[in-house]
């Protein structure tokens, strides 16, 4: 395969492949209504899908893509039913292979913007091996994970991120997993971006989907929401008046500080260095120059890990936007380049891989 690469297209030339990922396109801007299908949407009433849903339609046109390049791919659950409700390229997968898919979507089609939507079930219990290994491989596709710390679509199982002593059907004495802190396990497999967001943080949730979109490599963002029937109130605490002492929102460049209130305008908790981690300070009782100014691009991945650990299961604090954004080379475009290179070279007898495969030494079996 040839690949011709220039400021505006990627071109397979060999496969009829035109790019236009990254070309605006000549029609009428789109809409939110355009990438809105006809298929009836089909979650339970007040379920978060519908915000992380009418998000992701408001924030597509934003991209300047053409449909026909977009590719929503999903597993099994309640959140991989979302690729009927867009009217883009969708393929409802298998049960926690959705990366896998997107993979091979993303190395043999470079003119396509690969998404993964999936839940806590599915890419952290059938699905993990595929979800660490795509993000190590740094393979250039953004990845939803909906978290609602629950089982929904098979009613009301606990998941890898339920709590401890979480009560449900299968857990009627009390959840005794310790669960996945979701972006601590991203991080660890060396992710080259990660973001969380909560979904009735609209402006939030769209200022992280922007930044994973824009990203080369592979985004992982969980989303952290509402299940109203089996887990209802799962986030309530990061919902109600006094939610800014628990959401701590990172902003680049910027020191980390929260709780802001009346009386506490800048914030009434920080976070600062402790030994070599992070911890949580109140703002009053620390020198302002300890007050950790946030560095979205910094290639220390223990300073991204330490900020994924303040989150707890009690939800006392809550890390939320961009925690970290890097550039390393992505799997897709060193499989294509090594494609090209085995296209191009000529081992002994002079004959390249393309004249081996379709020359005259052939044979037919059956």
């Amino acid at each position: 395969m040839t690949i011709i690469e220039n400021e505006n297209t990627l071109v397979g030339t060999d496969l009829g492949l035109t790019s236009y990922a990254h070309v605006p396109t000549t029609e009428a801007p789109l809409k939110a209504k355009d990438f809105t299908s006809d298929q009836e949407v089909r979650w339970c009433p007040g379920c978060g899908d519908y915000v992380v849903l009418a998000t992701v339609r408001s924030f597509l046109p934003e991209l300047g893509l053409r449909r026909e390049n977009m590719m929503f791919v999903s597993g099994i659950g309640c959140s991989s039913r979302f690729p009927y409700y867009l009217d883009t390229y969708g393929l409802h997968s298998i049960h926690g292979r959705a990366p896998a898919i997107a993979t091979g979507l993303a190395v043999s089609r470079p003119d396509l913007s690969v998404w993964v939507v999936t839940g806590d079930g599915d890419a952290l219990s059938i699905g993990g091996n595929h979800l660490i290994h795509a993000l190590r491989r740094n393979v250039n596709i953004t990845i939803l994970l909906f978290n609602n710390r629950i089982y929904g679509l098979t009613k009301g199982q606990y998941s890898p991120t339920s709590e401890v002593g979480k009560v449900t059907k299968s857990t009627p004495m009390g959840s005794i997993d310790h669960p996945f802190n979701t972006l601590s396990l991203a991080l660890g497999a060396e992710a080259t971006f990660a973001g969380r967001a909560l979904d009735s943080d609209r402006k939030g949730l769209t200022e992280v989907l922007r930044a994973a979109a824009e990203h080369r490599g592979a985004s992982f963002v969980e989303i952290l929401q509402d299940c109203p029937i089996f887990n209802d109130g799962s986030f309530d605490l990061l919902r109600k008046d006094d939610a800014e002492k628990h959401l701590i929102r990172l902003s680049h460049d910027q020191p980390i500080r929260f709780g802001a209130s009346e009386d506490h305008p800048d914030g009434e908790f920080c976070v600062v260095r402790d030994g070599f981690g992070l911890a949580v300070a109140k703002t009053a009782e620390v020198d302002a120059g300890d007050i950790v100014v946030h560095d979205a691009y910094s290639d220390d991945p223990e300073y991204a890990y330490a900020l994924s650990r303040l989150s707890d299961q009690g939800l006392d604090h809550v890390v939320t936007g961009v925690f970290r954004a890097v550039a390393r080379p992505t799997y897709d475009d060193g499989a294509r380049a090594q494609l090209a290179a085995a296209a191009e070279a000529k081992p002994v007898g002079g004959d390249t891989l393309q004249t081996l495969l379709t020359g005259k030494e052939t044979w037919t079996v059956g």
